[in-house]
């Protein structure tokens, strides 16, 4: 099936056409993937006689997969231009991804809160757009009505409250550190930190002391 096609289902219509052109022209493996509860998208650099490979996962509304294509694209040219020479997130990744993101702005693709959302998040750019809550939550007003109603984050449930995430793993919700809640894996004991926008399972009723 056509390219533009394809992506037209997952993203704004109007963005299909030149990100069909970005695969293209980066020769690159472009897969669109199950729901990974740790990450909307992400990028391999060419290794093993493998090209540029980009996964975003399927389940995103069309503005929070498009927003998460052009952070994947911009890795690619940030690798292409520097190789293993710049940051992840450092300060080359960010100019490509602020002039990626500009023909998306110039066909008046997002809605005015998203394009506002992106915009700031733009002055500074974190490693993924789900770290930046302003940004999360427009992304997420658009989901959806019954995805995002089924949708439950670590802010939301009550301190000490146990929660469960996709791969059965069970976790104590503990305090607030800074931006991120410090949470214990019941069966090992570990402490780990959780965004305060991660979609867990309530285990209802059930509380640790």
């Amino acid at each position: 099936m056509d390219k533009v096609k394809v992506l037209e289902k997952y993203l704004p219509a109007e963005a299909a056409p030149l990100i069909a052109r970005w695969i293209d022209y980066f020769k690159c493996e472009f897969k669109i993937s199950r729901n990974r509860n740790s990450k909307f998208g992400d990028y391999r650099s060419p290794y093993g006689g493998k090209g540029h490979r980009i996964s975003v996962n399927y389940d995103l509304n069309p503005y929070a997969f498009l927003v998460t294509t052009v952070h994947e694209f911009a890795h690619l040219h940030t690798w292409n231009e520097h190789k293993q020479k710049a940051k992840p997130h450092g300060t080359e990744w960010k100019n490509n991804f602020k002039k990626m993101m500009q023909p998306f702005f110039e066909k008046e693709i997002f809605p005015a809160d998203v394009k506002k959302a992106i915009i700031n998040y733009l002055d500074n750019p974190a490693a993924s757009s789900c770290s930046d809550l302003n940004l999360y939550r427009s992304l997420r007003k658009y989901d959806p009505p019954k995805a995002s109603e089924a949708i439950l984050t670590v802010e939301k449930i009550p301190l000490k409250a146990l929660f469960k995430l996709k791969d059965g793993r069970v976790f104590r919700k503990d305090e607030k550190l800074r931006k991120r809640f410090k949470c214990t894996e019941v069966a090992t004991k570990r402490i780990y930190l959780f965004s305060p926008v991660a979609e867990v399972e309530l285990i209802e009723g059930a509380t640790a002391a």
